[in-house]
C-alpha cells in the first residue's frame, strides 16, 4: 500500500471517530497557527476532509512562517493561509470576522535551535502565545488548544506513570531549558487568560508524535523520522548519546483525535497529556526497531558521542511514563 494510502486511512479515521462532536463544528471558522508542521497540517487536512464528508461548512484559516509551505497546503486542501511572524497582530483578511476555535500550534521544536537561539525560541512561544491569546479574548473565541509537550515535566524520579500534576525539575542553567521553561510559561499565561478573561483555553501535553505522511519532508527531525531514513537508505542509525532515555509515543492520527476531544470535551484552563501508554520504548530500543524493521537485515546501531554534544541541544535523560487516565476520562 502506498505512503499516501497509510495517510489518506488515517484522516478518514479520524472523521469517522463519532467520539468527536463534529456538530459543533458545523459553520465555524477554525485557526490553526503552526498549519505547516507536522500536528498543524493534519489538523488542516482533516478539518478540510471533513468539510467534504461531513458537510460542515467550517472556515479554515491556517498561519505559518514558512510561506512556500504555506501556499502548497492551501492549494492541497482549499484553507486560506496567512504567512507572518506568530508575534505579532495576524492580518486577517477581514477584521471583522469571527474566530469560533483556534488550535495554537506554533512552536520551535528543533533541539540544536534550543542551543543555538533560545532568546528567539522563548518569544516565540511567550509573544506568540500571548498574542493567540488576546485575539481568543477579543474575538470572544469558543475554545483554544495551546500544543505544549511532555517536556514540561521536566527530570522526574517516578516509578509511576506521571499524572498532569506531576511536575519535575528544569535546570534553569542550561540554554537548553529555554523550550521546557517557555513551555511552563505559556501554560501558566494560559490559566491566567482562563481565569481573568474567560478564555476558553485547554492545554495538550504532547508526547513524541509520529505517522505516515512525515518520513519525505526533511525539515522534520524527529528521532523516528531520522532513524528511519538512515535504515531505508541502508546507512548505519548512529546516536549521539547512550539512548537510555525513555520516550512517550504516539500515533499521528490518535494524536489529533486527542486534540479534537479536548477543544470539544475538555475543561477550560485544564491539561491533558496525549501519548499511547503502550508506546513508551528507550531511544536505543527505539532505533534498533528502526535499524531491524527497515534496514533489510544490513543496518545496525551504533553509538557515537560527540564532544561537543551539548550543542545538538538533546534533551536530558529521563524515564518517566505519561498518564493519560485524564484524557480517557473525556471519552
Amino acid at each position: 500500500m502506498p505512503l499516501g494510502s497509510f495517510f489518506n486511512e488515517d484522516i478518514r479515521q479520524i472523521i469517522n471517530d463519532n467520539a468527536i462532536p463534529w456538530e459543533q463544528l458545523a459553520g465555524s471558522t477554525i485557526l490553526i497557527t503552526g498549519a505547516t508542521g507536522l500536528v498543524g497540517s493534519v489538523l488542516a487536512k482533516v478539518l478540510s476532509e471533513a468539510n467534504t464528508h461531513r458537510s460542515l461548512g467550517i472556515r479554515i484559516i491556517g498561519h505559518g512562517r514558512n510561506t512556500s509551505k504555506g501556499k502548497q497546503l492551501a492549494s492541497e486542501t482549499g484553507i486560506e493561509f496567512i504567512g507572518s511572524d506568530i508575534r505579532k497582530p495576524l492580518p486577517l483578511t477581514n477584521s471583522a470576522d469571527g474566530i469560533d476555535y483556534i488550535f495554537h500550534c506554533a512552536a520551535i521544536t528543533k533541539s540544536s535551535e534550543m542551543v543555538s537561539n533560545p532568546t528567539a525560541l522563548m518569544s516565540t512561544e511567550a509573544d506568540g502565545t500571548r498574542n493567540i491569546l488576546e485575539l481568543a479574548a477579543k474575538k470572544h473565541c469558543k475554545g483554544l488548544v495551546y500544543l505544549s509537550s511532555m517536556e514540561v515535566y521536566g527530570q522526574v524520579s517516578s516509578p509511576e506513570p506521571v499524572t498532569e500534576t506531576g511536575l519535575g525539575y528544569v535546570d534553569l542553567s542550561s540554554p537548553r531549558s529555554s523550550y521546557p521553561e517557555s513551555k511552563r510559561f505559556c501554560e501558566c499565561l494560559c490559566t491566567a487568560y482562563a481565569s481573568q478573561y474567560n478564555v476558553p483555553v485547554k492545554i495538550a501535553r504532547l508526547s513524541l508524535t509520529f505517522g505516515a505522511g512525515v518520513l519525505d519532508d526533511p525539515s522534520n527531525t524527529r528521532a523516528p523520522m531520522q532513524f528511519a531514513r538512515k535504515a531505508i537508505s541502508g546507512e548505519d542509525v548512529v546516536l549521539h548519546t547512550a539512548g537510555r532515555s525513555v520516550i512517550n509515543c504516539c500515533y499521528t492520527a490518535d494524536a489529533v483525535s486527542a486534540l479534537f476531544i479536548i477543544l470539544l470535551k475538555g475543561k477550560k484552563g485544564e491539561a491533558y497529556n496525549i501519548a499511547n501508554p503502550k508506546a513508551c520504548v528507550t531511544v536505543r530500543e527505539m532505533a534498533e526497531t528502526a535499524a531491524k524493521l527497515l534496514g533489510g537485515g544490513k543496518v545496525s546501531v551504533k553509538v557515537d558521542i560527540p564532544e561537543d554534544s551539548a550543542k545538538l541541544g538533546y534533551a536530558p535523560d529521563v524515564a518517566m511514563r505519561l498518564c493519560v487516565d485524564k484524557l480517557m476520562n473525556l471519552g
